[in-house]
């Protein structure tokens, strides 16, 4: 599987007690999918043709704006478990085979390039909080990774399991919170996931799996959360100042995720991006009102989103009036990685800081406050005012 990592950056002052994100990392399996080719993929591996699915996929694939993806499915799998292919087979065994073992793989070497970026011994390591909404087990993939990367066995785990695409943010908070209430601990955030757990052949009795296989994608992130960072040996990238998590009310099956004997089953409403619009203004306004942002001039901020699909970003750059830039990360996160659910964050958050090098590097300045944030089953909104250090 395939690795990547962040270096360091220019930084500036944190406040005292305050949790900062001190390294990222990545990792993907060695599946690279091409947005182009996915199509007669997907239909040869599913053993399907009909015309009129084979068309709809066509389409969602151009509208997604992905062009790459990472996938832990491949053809040597397919041979090993041809029954993954096969409509209303119970599978769920074999899938969790499957992805328990592929994602502590993934979380393993994510978190191993970010610990390599953060610079310190692994053995400072105190916490370490896990999210996946891929595996099912016990004990679960916090106990796997932990074992996997060696670390001592009085670390404190803490596991998120079904999170969804709010999994990273609401991770990030988590950590946060261990961060300032423990002095001097050091926290291994880590994400994983592969879609294996819902791979299913095409249905017309099931249009939004064609949106899933037009959209997600595979991989694992990692970052280390501390406050107080060591100068000598540590470089903070951002301040985590305020966190909040809302659910909007009576929006429980908006997005519907059950685990099935045929794996797992996603229904996301039509009307996500609108639910979306309505609140995310709202729920931002708490948020940067705590360093006393004048006028809603939201493009004095820093955003980033996680990048659910196009819709969603596209909904929130209109209802806030943002300038088209002020999404990029984003954007560019969803075309090359597709909608990795929690990970998403962790490569948005990488992209921000290549970025905000590039604008400084041709004398520009990048903002200092921004929003870290996801959305996700509830409708759940994930949140966390932050500092770029690196600004």
């Amino acid at each position: 599987m395939g690795e990547e990592g962040i270096g360091r950056g220019v930084t500036k002052k944190v406040n005292p007690g305050k949790a900062t994100i001190l390294s990222l990392g990545k990792a993907f399996p060695h599946q690279l999918v091409m947005q182009e080719y996915l199509v007669d993929g997907y239909f040869r591996d599913t053993n399907c043709d009909n015309p009129e699915l084979k068309q709809k996929l066509a389409r969602l694939c151009k509208t997604t704006t992905v062009k790459t993806r990472y996938v832990v499915m491949s053809e040597e799998i397919l041979k090993k478990y041809p029954e993954l292919a096969v409509e209303g087979a119970a599978t769920v065994k074999q899938r969790l085979e499957i992805c328990n073992k592929a994602v502590t793989q993934m979380a393993i070497e994510a978190s191993q390039v970010c610990i390599k970026n953060w610079g310190r011994s692994l053995s400072d390591i105190t916490h370490v909080v896990y999210v996946s909404s891929s595996e099912a087990r016990l004990p679960g993939g916090d106990l796997y990774l932990s074992k996997g990367l060696g670390l001592n066995p009085i670390i404190q785990r803490t596991m998120l399991y079904f999170a969804g695409c709010s999994g990273g943010v609401a991770g990030l908070r988590v950590a946060k919170d261990i961060a300032e209430n423990n002095p001097g601990s050091r926290v291994l955030l880590a994400t994983s996931e592969t879609t294996i757990i819902g791979f299913k052949p095409p249905s017309a009795d099931r249009p939004y799996d064609l949106v899933g296989v037009a959209l997600f994608g595979d991989g694992a992130g990692a970052m280390i959360i501390g406050s107080d960072p060591v100068s000598e040996t540590e470089t903070p990238l951002f301040e985590l100042h305020t966190a909040a998590q809302e659910f909007l009310p009576d929006t429980e099956k908006k997005i519907d995720g059950r685990l099935t004997e045929e794996g797992i089953s996603f229904k996301l409403a039509r009307e996500l991006p609108q639910i979306i619009e309505d609140n995310v203004e709202g729920f931002c306004d708490k948020l940067i009102d705590v360093v006393g942002l004048q006028n809603k001039d939201y493009n004095k901020l820093f955003w980033a989103v996680h990048p659910g699909g196009p819709a969603i970003l596209n909904r929130m750059e209109k209802r806030l009036d943002l300038l088209p830039e002020k999404l990029n990360a984003s954007r560019r996160a969803l075309m090359d990685y597709g909608n990795a659910s929690s990970n998403t964050i962790v490569y948005v958050l990488e992209y921000m800081i290549e970025e905000g090098l590039k604008i400084r590097k041709e004398g520009g300045g990048d903002p200092e406050w921004g929003l870290i944030l996801a959305f996700g089953p509830g409708i759940t909104f994930e949140g966390i005012l932050a500092r770029n250090m690196c600004a």
